[in-house]
């Protein structure tokens, strides 16, 4: 999860040592913070620095930049109120961090009090607090229905006993324990880790014995423990993590996957019929959501619904589940709503209702039956069948794709990669020393084509609409693009380009497509891979008139070419390899579009938005923002 200006964080401990720290080192990412403490000295004086640090990025808002609540952590009617007032102020909860702590001054063997004694308290701060307000910071990031990280303060003292200090080592040993044990929140967006540091000279680091400090190599910095947390926060593979930081190992995931796995046994359910699930981090669900269509609409919103579906089982022998990570929006999805894709007519479309929305995505595969031998629980896939627009994918085997890692890049290289790098081999029957015109070239799939094109050893001309469209295409190689907001296509074809083009890789339709066929040259091949201008509409799909077609291809031995992709089946896996080591030799990007969209039912959105004609690069939905992995890409 990237930490961006106008998130909010919440810190318990907030007015001194490492939550001072951790304080400031997010208001300089601009997030708006609360500093939760008991010294209402220590808070003030946080705050004021936060807002210091974080005017850069609010400037005169009317929200404040900072919070501070003078808090008793172990008061959970207090630590409820806390939660509620920076939810209420800005809206929402994107980080927790749970800092507050307390060290118990006296030998608890030698405490007679009962009930109020201080290592009472040092429990109830280190431990007990740090439960609740996970608690309640769960409860909040899951009514938001959106991702969230929850960071809880450990220490060394967790991970190894201090026998001068077993009531914070007994404490902070809790904390690490509660919070490996969390890490199935992952499945809800959540993810809670732990960061053990060894000793940070804060007022409470300065009550250790420097003796000890010095045999473990020093005080660590503040800015040790900062790059722990922004790590633990940022890395979605993270969850139930606990990190130490030590000044002589540097930072250490603990315990190692060796360790792990000589201890620990997953629990297991009743087996069900023939259902194998391996992979323990995968649980198969009872219900899952998906996109369903209802009725047949070239408005994808009107034409489908939010489905909860109970999880059909026993599996099939041949089949697999897949746990769905990221599926990919494509222009013609409003053509598959309206039943186009089953039929000529309305009607003999209506009778496949109701039927599964999406093309293409990837994920894991949850289970296997009991025939399925090539592929393994746990393998990343990619899948080029109806239904990618859901939690879970039941899919027989045999149309799975291998991939190297289920990343939104992979599901660009999908529908929209797989088009450009077989139609222009298959259709367009591209060499090198041509030009090659492409466009809608800064789309999910024109940004394959200009890029083959390019690295065939072509001229490249790319059509787009806007700056940042066209600043894309340049990065990409292009060698003239042609913003039709500045200037018009038309002219500039016929003034620098009067030969025509050798290939034409067309999507747009209508207008576009008129001018493209006057722009092609002798011997010439227009692809026509869509017609994203007649998709949308109250008529839909309305089928268009090109009077004089033959006329002209006749004229100059010219070949107009259309690609369905699915009639390419058999040369899918070939130029998918070829993509992907294109991709991770450095010599095909890939761009997504920024704009995120989280969670199956945010799949009406991410489609208008395509058609808006604002997208830049692939749009994306992820569909489990918990199992999204945005620092390890191919």
């Amino acid at each position: 999860m990237k930490l961006n200006p106008g998130m909010s964080a919440l810190v318990t401990g907030g007015g001194s040592g490492i939550g001072k720290g951790l304080c400031i080192a997010l208001s300089q990412k601009g997030l708006f913070v609360t500093i939760v403490d008991f010294s209402e000295d220590n808070g003030g004086e946080v705050a004021s620095l936060v807002l210091k640090e974080s005017k850069q990025f609010h400037g005169d808002s009317r929200v404040p930049s900072a919070l501070f609540i003078k808090c008793d952590v172990t008061n959970a009617d207090d630590l409820a109120a806390a939660f509620r007032k920076h939810v209420h102020t800005y809206g929402g909860l994107d980080v927790c961090i749970n800092c507050a702590g307390f060290v118990n001054k006296s030998l608890f063997s030698d405490d007679t009090s009962n009930g109020t004694s201080t290592w009472r308290r040092a429990v109830n701060v280190n431990l007990v607090a740090v439960i609740d307000c996970t608690r309640i910071a769960t409860q909040i990031m899951r009514s938001q229905k959106k991702p969230g990280a929850i960071i809880n303060i450990g220490s060394v003292a967790g991970l190894y006993p201090m026998h001068y200090e077993p009531i914070y080592s007994g404490s902070k040993g809790g904390v690490v324990m509660f919070t490996r044990s969390l890490a199935p929140l992952k499945r809800h967006g959540i993810r809670v880790n732990v960061i053990c540091p060894e000793f940070v000279q804060t007022n409470m680091g300065e009550q250790v014995n420097h003796l000890l400090v010095d045999a473990l190599g020093g005080f660590l910095k503040m800015e040790d423990v900062v790059n722990g947390a922004f790590e633990l926060i940022e890395d979605e593979t993270k969850a139930g993590a606990c990190l130490w930081i030590s000044k002589r190992r540097g930072m250490v995931y603990w315990p190692t996957s060796e360790e792990e796995n000589k201890y620990l046994v997953y629990s297991s359910k009743p087996k069900r019929a023939l259902t194998k699930n391996r992979f323990p981090s995968i649980q198969t669900p009872e219900f899952f959501e998906k996109i369903v269509v209802h009725t047949l609409s070239h408005n994808f919103r009107n034409a489908t619904k939010l489905d909860r579906v109970r999880l059909r089982l026993p599996l099939e022998p041949h089949c697999a589940l897949v746990k769905i990570i990221y599926a990919g929006v494509n222009a013609s999805d409003v053509n598959f709503t309206s039943g186009r894709y089953f039929s000529g007519n309305a009607k003999e479309a209506s009778a496949y209702l109701p039927f599964d929305a999406g093309f293409e995505a990837v994920g894991i595969v949850a289970s296997v039956g009991d025939s399925v031998r090539h592929i393994k629980v746990g393998a990343a896939v990619a899948l080029m069948t109806f239904g990618g627009y859901a939690e879970f994918m039941l899919v027989p085997a045999k149309h799975l794709l291998p991939v190297p890692r289920p990343d939104p890049e992979v599901v660009a290289m999908l529908t929209s990669g797989l088009t450009a790098s077989i139609s222009l081999e298959k259709s367009g029957q591209m060499t090198s020393g041509q030009v090659v015109l492409v466009t809608a070239a800064a789309g999910g799939t024109g940004q394959f084509a200009v890029q083959l094109a390019k690295l065939a050893g072509n001229k490249v001309v790319a059509t787009c609409g806007g700056a940042s469209k066209a600043a894309l295409l340049a990065s990409l190689g292009v060698d003239r693009v042609i913003n039709y907001q500045h200037e018009k296509i038309k002219d500039v074809l016929k003034k620098e380009f009067p030969r025509g083009a050798d290939i034409i890789y067309e999507s747009v339709g209508g207008e576009m497509f008129d001018l493209c066929l006057n722009a092609l040259g002798v011997h010439g091949r227009l692809i026509v891979i869509g017609m994203i201008s007649q998709y949308q509409g109250e008529d839909g799909w309305k089928p268009q008139n090109y009077k004089g077609l033959c006329e002209k291809i006749l004229g100059k031995s010219q070949t107009v070419a259309g690609f369905f992709l699915i009639q390419y089946a058999d040369l899918w896996q070939e130029h998918l390899d070829k993509l992907f080591n294109l991709h991770t030799s450095g010599k095909l990007k890939v761009s997504l579009d920024p704009k995120k969209f989280l969670g199956v039912a945010s799949v009406p959105d991410a489609v208008e938005y395509l058609h808006s004609g604002r997208s830049v690069g692939k749009v994306v939905v992820c569909v489990d923002p918990a199992y999204s992995q945005t620092l390890a890409r191919l």
